[in-house]
Formats: structure tokens, C-alpha cells, sequence
């Protein structure tokens, strides 16, 4: 099975842990374990904590357009998710989740003006196949309420990842790009639009964040493109 390399090495160091801990398994059993990868999208929270069966994913908050830095190890099976306020304790969202063992999830947070919601997605890294000179993008449309849905390219010097458009909460799945230098432009013809150039290397993952909301004149909260690296894929 297929892991990508930047997290399989704390996956086995927290897996070990876990069964030194519990005395009524096998020794040297490996504790079932997946790994979240958690997103703060909502421009007007400056800062959310994210509970899973009541106990907080990091020790610290995750600030606007903030994430865990990379991918959690996390219990599996269903889990209650919950997402709060990190200056009110006010609970912005409840869900649930199921996670299976060694797969990789998201859990985007979006929305504004008291509606939020949470997305969790399976990002089915172990399905990914490497080949020479390509890598993978993805992307989120999380522009809070946008009533015209923008279009969303993805482009290098040999072709389109992405050409269409996108309504509010997309998650797109996983899409091979040329290595190198790639162009993202979000435009809705109307008051949403913006463009970034980033530079991706062979066998590894991105998730392009495509966060902000519509006429913000606040350059903090405007419509903007951020990207993270996911991890390297290995065959």
C-alpha cells in the first residue's frame, strides 16, 4: 500500500506508542490509525478549535487560512467532530466522521456571518499514481455564499489540470499536472478575481486554498489563492 513518505514515518512512531500503551493487545501490534489534516477557511474566525469525540486535533488554534501543518494521526472509526470558536467556545459546526485505517482526510472549515460548515473529505492519497515529471493539484473553492459560481484554471506550459467552474464548498479530487511552474486564475467576470503562479514538484501533492470573500476591502479577508504541500507520493 501506498503512503506518502512525509507522514509514514510519524504514523509508525505514534502507532508504536499506542500499543506500548495498551497492555490487553499484542505486543508490537500497531494501533489502527489515520491521519486529519485540518483547515480554517472562514474569514470573519480568526481562530477555531477542532474537537474529535471531545478531545481538541492540536494544542493550539488554527488562525484564518491556518492549518495543522500536516497530517494528524487520529483514531479510527466514527468520530464526532466538532468545531468551535476559539475566542468564544461558541460550537460552529458538529459532524461525524468515519476514518479507516492509514487513509489520509481534510476537514476544510468554511462559511461566514454565523453559517459554517465543515467538509471532510477522503483525499485517497494511496490511489495516486506516480509518474515521471507530474505532479498532483487539487483545489477548494471556499468563497463563502458566492452566488455566481467562478471559474477555476489550472494550467502549466502542457495543458489544464482544471478548466471549469466551481460552486462554493468544491473539493475537487487529485488531478497529474506537468512539474514545474503552474498558473491558478479565479474569475467570476464580476467582482472575484485573482491569479497566482506556484512552482510543484514531481511526485508530490498540493491543494490549492481559494479562500476570501466577494468585494472584501480588507486585503486580509479578499479573495486569494494559498496552497500546502500534502506529501510526497511513493510508489
Amino acid at each position: 500500500m501506498k503512503k506518502i513518505s512525509s507522514y509514514f514515518m510519524g504514523l509508525v512512531v505514534v502507532a508504536m506508542v499506542f500499543s506500548a500503551c495498551k497492555k490487553d493487545e499484542t505486543p508490537n501490534t500497531p494501533t489502527p490509525v489515520a491521519g486529519l489534516m485540518a483547515f480554517n477557511l472562514a474569514p470573519d474566525k480568526e481562530a477555531i478549535g477542532v474537537r474529535l469525540s471531545g478531545n481538541y486535533l492540536t494544542n493550539s488554534p488554527i488562525g484564518y487560512n491556518g492549518y495543522t501543518g500536516n497530517y494528524l494521526p487520529v483514531y479510527t472509526g466514527a468520530r464526532d467532530i466538532t468545531v468551535l470558536d476559539a475566542n468564544s467556545g461558541t460550537i460552529l459546526s458538529n459532524t461525524t466522521g468515519n476514518f479507516a485505517d492509514s487513509m489520509y482526510y481534510s476537514l476544510f472549515t468554511v462559511g461566514k456571518n454565523g453559517s459554517y460548515h465543515t467538509i471532510l473529505v477522503n483525499d485517497s492519497l494511496n490511489n495516486l499514481t506516480v509518474t515521471s515529471g507530474q505532479a498532483f493539484v487539487r483545489y477548494i473553492n471556499a468563497i463563502p455564499d458566492s452566488s455566481i459560481t467562478p471559474k477555476i484554471a489550472i494550467s502549466s506550459g502542457e495543458g489544464s489540470a482544471f478548466d471549469s467552474n466551481a460552486a462554493f464548498g468544491t473539493v475537487s479530487g487529485f488531478a497529474k499536472i506537468k512539474a514545474g511552474n503552474i498558473d491558478i486564475k479565479v474569475s467570476n467576470g464580476d467582482n472575484i478575481i485573482a491569479s497566482r503562479s506556484i512552482a510543484v514538484d514531481e511526485a508530490k501533492a498540493y491543494t490549492i486554498l481559494i479562500s476570501g470573500m466577494q468585494g472584501a476591502t480588507d486585503t486580509t479577508k479578499a479573495v486569494q489563492i494559498k496552497y500546502i504541500t500534502n506529501g510526497t507520493i511513493t510508489p
